[in-house]
């Protein structure tokens, strides 16, 4: 599939759909080739988490009333050491995952295809190490001030009905303008600071039909994410009150060990299904960049012209 073309909101869908179908068997396997690793350590770091935090949840049922002050102090410096190690191997998961869909549209587009291997993304990634550090700490200032406004926007929003169904919109394009400019970063023909600059000037040519078709998706990916969890829920509660006998007083410490099973077998199942869901996503987003980078460049365009010139 051809990524510089030209695109109305129809195609942005359509043509995503059209590459997963076309290449998704390819695009996971490198993915989870690269992010494998990362993500199951931070799926056991979410599942300790998540213990911890339904043992705080469930722990009036036995009666224990101050459980984090006893944690805390009988495993302070373990529950800080904790803390710190996952942000920073969620920063690094993070940046390493984020990176990904740049770097393999990047070398789609290069290959006319997906003819490379996880080899040669590794190789993407050790050339790049500079970047993505600067991305992240440019990243996290543009944010302050971005969280700031989009905040009092998002506030204003949710005074009315009809504003809510606009948070959506926010979401997708902030996700895009961040998408976008690592991407152009990535191509190394403009600094960080350019590369921001020239994403919103992208998204701002085609602002409701780009901001509209990310927004979307992220509709379309919270209802999914929602109805997996829900579902696996109700049927969790339903065994659980079926299984208690009438008359008769359930065990508390039964009780809260079903249901810390139950949402940690959640928690876990909709960290894989979102993390599918991000790649479906992301991609959405590079389909969106690749078309109207064409529109400003005529990358394609230029390139065909120089095959006929060639060929005469």
């Amino acid at each position: 599939m051809q990524l510089y073309k030209s695109r109305g909101f129809g195609e942005f869908f359509q043509d995503t759909f059209s590459f997963l179908k076309q290449n998704g068997g390819h695009l996971f396997k490198n993915f989870f080739i690269i992010n494998g690793i990362f993500l199951i350590i931070l799926m056991a770091m979410s599942y300790f988490s998540g213990k911890f935090y339904t043992d705080i949840l469930f722990s009036g049922l036995n009666g224990t009333s101050n459980v984090i002050d006893d944690y805390l102090n009988q495993n302070g410096a373990m529950f800080f050491l904790f803390a710190f190690l996952f942000i920073v191997i969620g920063l690094i998961a993070g940046i390493i995952s984020y990176s990904f869909m740049p770097i393999y549209l990047k070398l789609y587009a290069a290959h006319n295809g997906k003819h490379f291997s996880a080899s040669d993304i590794i190789n993407v990634y050790k050339d790049n190490i500079g970047k993505m550090l600067i991305f992240l700490v440019c990243g996290i200032l543009i944010a302050i001030p971005l969280a700031i406004f989009l905040g009092l926007l998002a506030f204003v929003l949710t005074i009315t009905l009809v504003g809510i169904l606009g948070l959506p919109l926010l979401v997708g394009g902030v996700a895009l303008y961040y998408q976008g400019a690592l991407m152009e970063y990535f191509d190394n023909k403009r600094g960080i600071w350019e590369s921001f600059g020239y994403s919103w000037k992208l998204m701002s040519s085609k602002f409701w039909a780009v901001v509209g078709c990310a927004g979307l998706f992220y509709v379309m990916s919270y209802i999914i994410q929602y109805i997996v969890a829900l579902i696996p829920y109700i049927f969790g509660m339903l065994n659980l009150f079926t299984d208690i006998q009438p008359g008769v007083n359930p065990d508390p410490e039964e009780v809260s060990r079903s249901l810390t099973v139950m949402m940690l077998m959640v928690s876990m199942l909709t960290f894989i299904v979102s993390t599918f869901l991000g790649v479906i996503m992301q991609l959405n987003q590079g389909v969106i960049f690749y078309s109207l980078k064409e529109d400003h460049e005529n990358i394609n365009t230029k390139s065909d012209i120089d095959l006929i010139g060639s060929g005469e």
